[in-house]
């Protein structure tokens, strides 16, 4: 799928899985039901992407859930089942230069000055814990304005005014960088937010990068072809050509306006935020647009949207150190805290390297377990299970305190700091007991019998 509008996609996508696909006309109610049905359907171990053509009070399609499924994202990427990391590293190892177009549908109807108003956005309320109605799949570019280098980054808004958005930085990340400059300067940054936009813009703007590169460039290389831009009308960012919706303004750092709670991927609501106001100036859109949600908390989409590029990162650069690593998986229960790590230990104390390298390089893990590349680690049990038979708490924790982590974990210290831990639940040279097997033989037959009488 090369082209990058998000219509072609859906079409595409439905055209080839229509049972991947799951199109709700019933009324629901754009307060709480969309994350409602999200939570249910994972409930019954369901992750349809879903379209719902009947929102009360939205005269727009809504589209959720597009990431909530890792299969749909290998999809996505074009990836062989299983290979989803590899993909992904393979195409955003490739990045490709903007393309430069001098119109797009996002052109299609464009408000300014007096003319915005941001209360007719067609915002949800997630949940009941909410502040209210949010922009839960806001991605805000910004340019460094000396290097022109762009940055990609997903932010929660709120509407506070007319022309006012409430959000929060709170991920301390480039675009914070690149405000604390502007303040240095005396200066606003101008900012543009994109609300619906091909899956593979909104993955590339998960990417964790230096600074120096652009997540549009890897959207680029998703792609496989230069993502097509076009330059907004007050501040001339490069936003994507074929987005739903794009809001262009400018964020004073001398402002704040109140922001919080909101349901965050910790599964707890989050008022710790930073506060900053975007002035919006411009609003464009296309001719009747879609509107792109991300059911927020600690849903698989949430989780997934930002987990597969961190897993595909953490995978490379231990692969690149440790020829032992089998498998890395971060897993749902963990939120973005633990990792499991499954390794072919050569060595003794090798396991213990592997975790303080994970540890060391992603900023919001807490806990890694490492386990034997015989545990399947996406089975939350199969990991406990080595815990509790290949694991000694005298022996085998590593314990770090005082480091920096996840402002919005709310076990963390007010400005972020944590500990972090290490569990190695591997068999170690001096483990000698025999895991029970049944065999292959012998399961085949009972699954023959059991699918014989129903």
């Amino acid at each position: 799928m090369s082209d990058q509008d998000l219509r072609t996609f859906l079409a595409e996508y439905e055209g080839r899985f229509p049972g991947d696909v799951l199109n709700i006309e019933t009324p629901v109610s754009a307060a709480e039901d969309i994350a409602a049905i999200v939570w249910e359907l994972s409930g019954r171990h369901r992750q349809e992407m879903l379209r719902f053509t009947k929102v009360e009070g939205i005269d727009h399609e809504v589209v959720t859930n597009m990431f909530a499924s890792r299969d749909r994202i290998e999809r996505m990427l074009g990836a062989v089942p299983g290979q989803l990391h590899n993909r992904y590293e393979e195409l955003a190892g490739e990045p490709q230069p903007l393309n430069i177009v001098d119109n797009g549908p996002v052109l299609g109807n464009v408000s300014s000055g007096d003319d915005v108003d941001l209360s007719r956005l067609p915002l949800l309320t997630h949940f009941a814990t909410d502040l209210g109605p949010y922009i839960t799949s806001g991605i805000i570019v910004a340019e460094d304005s000396e290097t022109g280098v762009g940055n990609l980054s997903y932010h929660r808004a709120t509407v506070s005014s007319s022309n006012g958005l409430a959000t929060s930085l709170h991920s301390r990340g480039d675009l914070w960088r690149l405000l604390d400059a502007a303040k240095s300067r005396g200066e606003v940054l101008p900012v543009a937010m994109v609300i619906g936009a091909h899956p593979l813009f909104m993955l590339a703007a998960s990417a964790r990068v230096p600074h120096d590169v652009d997540e549009r460039e890897i959207a680029g290389g998703l792609f496989g072809a230069s993502l097509e831009v076009v330059r907004t009308p007050v501040h001339g960012i490069a936003v994507p050509a074929s987005a739903e919706y794009v809001l262009e303004g400018f964020i004073d750092p001398a402002k704040d306006v109140g922001e919080g709670p909101f349901g965050e991927f910790s599964g707890y609501s989050s008022d710790r935020s930073t506060h900053n106001l975007i002035e919006v100036e411009t609003v464009m859109h296309r001719s009747d647009p879609l509107w792109v949600d991300v059911v927020g908390g600690n849903s698989n989409e949430h989780l997934n949207l930002a987990r597969v590029p961190r897993e595909s990162e953490m995978i490379r650069k231990l692969h690149d150190r440790f020829a032992s690593v089998r498998q890395v998986h971060y897993p749902n229960s963990g939120t973005h805290f633990h990792c499991y790590v499954a390794i072919d230990q050569r060595r003794q104390g090798e396991a213990r390297q592997i975790m303080l390298a994970l540890l060391g390089w992603d900023p919001y893990l807490k806990t890694v377990i490492a386990v034997d590349d015989d545990i399947d680690l996406t089975d939350d049990g199969a990991v406990l299970w080595a815990l509790a038979t290949r694991f000694q708490p005298d022996r085998d924790v590593i314990v770090i305190d005082g480091l920096p982590g996840s402002p919005l974990d709310p076990s963390s210290s007010v400005d972020g700091s944590t500990a972090r831990m290490g569990l190695d639940a591997t068999r170690g040279s001096d483990f000698h007991a025999t895991k029970i097997v049944i065999s292959d033989e012998a399961m085949a037959r009972a699954r023959a019998l059991l699918d014989a009488g129903g």
